[in-house]
């Protein structure tokens, strides 16, 4: 059975390697060094050094020359074998995920190209997923004034993929977001993080599946003015001796009269009281957060 790790180790990686030798070796590298970081012996690396290696269609020798450059600057300017390794699988996971390597592997293993997309269509929307949130989560973290917004119950972000249909395809914050040492730190986004916040997002989808993220913060009457203040659209709901589940329906539900940047919940007996900011993706939420504590510095600026 002929898979696309099958694939890349028997046709795409021995040329990949042997581009690989000779940029290194014309930067200075020993055989022996050459040999630690491809993880093959030196006498393989003398191999590719005399172009014993096959060779790939025009086309795709061109892509996988342009992997090999960049991975080759890489650790000619100091990067680890650990981190070029890295980089060399996510260039190649990128290379099926546009389909491009699709044409190519489809020939090699005897089925369709569709079905080729279909093997990393799931996993792109993923990592797509993943990357958006870890990069406006940094962004958060260093938000000023955003640890002041942070309630008992502590922060989470989520951002799901398409039409969610459960924890599984949201992306959130293991732990949720707190403060260690002064200041909001979070762990690495994953999926299926969290069981509310994602069924807050799963329930909206079912309404608006345009809205894909939110994150939830301290209620307090400054923070409700501040929302007037930023112009934001926001409605009330009142969750206080709810389940879980019936929490996030009613949450959630608003979305069945109209597109809202916040829903207020009072909370009531042993519920804290929050507010959830919504978005089409974790940048907007960062921005609609960013207006937010403007408007929060203005009100104490009076």
């Amino acid at each position: 059975m002929r898979t696309p790790a099958v694939y890349l180790a028997e046709e795409i990686m021995p040329y990949l390697r042997g581009k690989l030798a000779e940029i290194l070796y014309r930067g200075g590298f020993k055989q022996a060094e050459i040999a630690d970081y491809l993880g093959v012996t030196q006498a393989m690396v003398s191999k590719y050094l005399a172009g014993k290696y096959k060779k790939p269609p025009t086309e795709l020798a061109g892509r996988i020359d342009g992997i090999a450059e960049e991975v080759g600057k890489f650790i000619i300017y100091g990067g680890s074998k650990e981190d070029a390794v890295v980089l060399v699988s996510r260039r190649l996971v990128e290379l099926f995920q546009s389909g491009f390597l699709c044409k190519f592997y489809s020939e090699y293993a005897g089925i369709s190209e569709e079905a080729c997309r279909t093997i990393y269509s799931v996993q792109r929307h993923r990592g797509e997923v993943l990357e958006k949130l870890a990069v406006a989560l940094r962004t958060l973290l260093e938000l000023r004034g955003f640890g002041e917004l942070i309630p008992e119950v502590r922060t989470n972000f989520a951002y799901a993929l398409p039409s969610p249909m459960g924890p599984e395809d949201v992306a959130a914050v293991p732990g949720r977001i707190t403060i260690a040492k002064g200041k909001p730190y979070a762990l690495p986004p994953e999926f299926g993080a969290s069981r509310f916040t994602s069924g807050i997002l799963v329930e909206v989808g079912k309404l608006r599946p345009e809205i894909r993220s939110v994150i939830n913060l301290r209620y307090g009457e400054d923070v409700e003015n501040a929302l007037k203040r930023a112009g934001f659209e926001y409605v009330r709901v009142r969750t206080g001796g709810m389940s879980e589940e019936e929490a996030v329906k009613v949450i959630a539900s608003v979305f069945g009269s109209g597109l809202y940047d916040a829903v207020v919940d009072e909370g009531g007996h042993g519920v804290e009281p929050l507010v959830y900011i919504f978005g089409r993706d974790p940048f907007e939420v960062v921005d609609k957060l960013r207006k937010l504590v403007r408007a929060l510095e203005n009100e104490k600026a009076k």
